[in-house]
């Protein structure tokens, strides 16, 4: 949600106002000046391109930000060819950050033929110093730096490079705040990612996110569902709730509100049909929220549970605070009370210390869940985390062979598991036109799995009941009931 402020109206003669989001929108009309002059003086108005990397958290963030380019007046760009370019990075991985460095290139052939070609990073890749010191040394075409925690003063930061002409960099360690009532653009019009809250309080030991996105804090409750009632008023049929642990929201608040409590409420909005969220940590998963989920109507039945291993000793050694068998009891409490639940997964191979005895253990819960799917990963030294300095890395040839071990398996149960509807007739989100079938619609059933079927892009946005007539293993074909 946002005000609906005429930039017009704010004197941007005066002061900046200190409070948030007035003073932001201050610097949007500021913007939006420059932006004014340029087409004056180039008989357009300049173009802005964001490149997204990473997770739903980056891709929600990035809307916020396609939001304030918007209001300064920016036309969006296709592409890198663009007056304005803004890359939200991604630091999971260290090849995430070679890519990041290798676009950086690219961008500095295309900046030398336009000169006034602004670039911007954020994102959590500049959340580490080393990172920042190696970009103001090696890539000084760079015009602006920032991270996660202030991405809302995209449109300050703007204005201080114009008007100081010198790369700006603003990167906060941490912080309690948090900016409502912003702009965003979103990339569809009936579905919207919303952020309940921010930051990861885990350190699981493998994973750099803790240090980069900054200790958890949550949205007020009142908050997030004036958020999700605009969006049902713009025509917002799914939300999906986003956090690094959802399962621990609300702990922070002044008045402390369980997910589940959110999770009702959330429920009551009039036009929202379907809510998902993401991503959900094991040892937090409360049998309130299991019950919450049992008695909704809207609440999709598809859960993202990470189990990353299924050896209780390397679980241990991930800092991950719960054992294989308390992960198997907490599905089958899952499957007890909502029997027709997908749940997917993630899992890391190759683990430092992995032997072949608790690889099987991973193979073992894979066969015990039958999960719908499963996100496969090698494992990757992160440096800065605690795991990449740890001994027994597993050697590659090793870790390729149990990788594809995996994922073979996996491939076979999802192609199973995800059959079970065939046959019946579902309710399908119609998200987009078929890539590949002209004729075709693509959507979604409530348990995540992709369906194409005849149609044509009045029925994007609509949900249609659909049978389910042939399954493709990870997909189904169908046709809409009553054709």
């Amino acid at each position: 949600m946002h005000q609906e402020i005429d930039l017009d109206k704010i004197d941007i003669n005066t002061e900046p106002p200190i409070e948030e989001p007035a003073r932001q929108y201050y610097y949007m009309a500021k913007c939006r000046e420059w932006v004014r002059e340029f087409e004056r003086k180039n008989g357009r108005r300049p173009t802005a391109f964001t490149q997204t990397f990473g997770c739903q958290m980056n891709a929600r963030d990035s809307e916020k930000l396609q939001g304030i380019l918007e209001q300064a007046g920016f036309e969006e760009a296709g592409d890198e060819k663009a007056d304005f370019v803004l890359y939200n990075t991604c630091t999971v991985r260290e090849n995430a950050n070679q890519r990041v460095y290798g676009r950086l290139g690219y961008l500095n052939t295309l900046k030398k033929k336009n000169p006034h070609m602004l670039i911007a990073l954020c994102g959590c890749m500049m959340q580490e110093p080393e990172v920042v010191d190696k970009i103001r040394k090696s890539y000084r075409f760079v015009d602006i730096i920032f991270g996660t925690h202030n991405i809302f003063k995209l449109a300050e930061l703007m204005d201080r490079r114009l008007e100081e002409r010198k790369m700006v960099v603003d990167i906060w360690r941490d912080t309690e705040q948090i900016v409502e009532e912003l702009p965003a653009q979103r990339k569809f019009p009936f579905k919207s990612g919303v952020n309940i809250m921010f930051g990861c309080n885990n350190f699981c030991s493998y994973c750099i996110v803790p240090y980069v996105r900054g200790r958890e804090r949550s949205r007020k409750p009142e908050d997030i569902i004036a958020e999700i009632k605009q969006l049902a008023r713009d025509g917002v049929v799914e939300v999906m709730l986003l956090g690094q642990n959802v399962n621990s929201y609300g702990k922070n608040l002044e008045t402390p509100v369980t997910f589940a409590g959110l999770l009702r409420q959330v429920e009551e909005i009039e036009g929202i049909e379907r809510i998902r969220f993401m991503t959900s940590h094991p040892k937090d998963l409360s049998e309130e929220l299991i019950q919450v989920m049992a008695g909704s109507k809207k609440i999709c039945r598809h859960l993202h549970l990470p189990v990353q291993s299924g050896s209780s000793r390397i679980l241990k050694a991930m800092n991950r605070r719960y054992t294989k068998e308390q992960y198997l009891d907490l599905v089958d409490r899952i499957r007890a009370a909502v029997p027709d639940i997908s749940l997917t997964t993630d899992i890391i191979v190759g683990f430092p210390g992995e032997t072949e005895e608790d690889f099987l253990e991973t193979m073992d819960v894979v066969e015990k869940v039958g999960f719908d799917s499963a996100f496969t990963f090698i494992y990757s030294r992160r440096t800065g985390t605690p795991a990449a300095s740890m001994e027994d890395q597993v050697p590659e040839e090793v870790v390729k062979e149990r990788f594809d071990r995996l994922l073979a398996r996996v491939q076979e149960l999802s192609a199973r598991v995800c059959a079970r509807d065939l046959h019946t007739t579902q309710k399908v989100l119609v998200e987009s036109l078929d890539d590949h079938l002209e004729g075709y619609v693509t959507g979604r059933l409530g348990n995540n799995t992709v369906v194409h079927f005849p149609g044509d892009a009045s029925l994007i946005g609509t949900i249609v009941p659909v049978y389910l007539e042939e399954s493709k293993g990870f997909y189904y074909m169908g046709t809409a009931a009553g054709v």
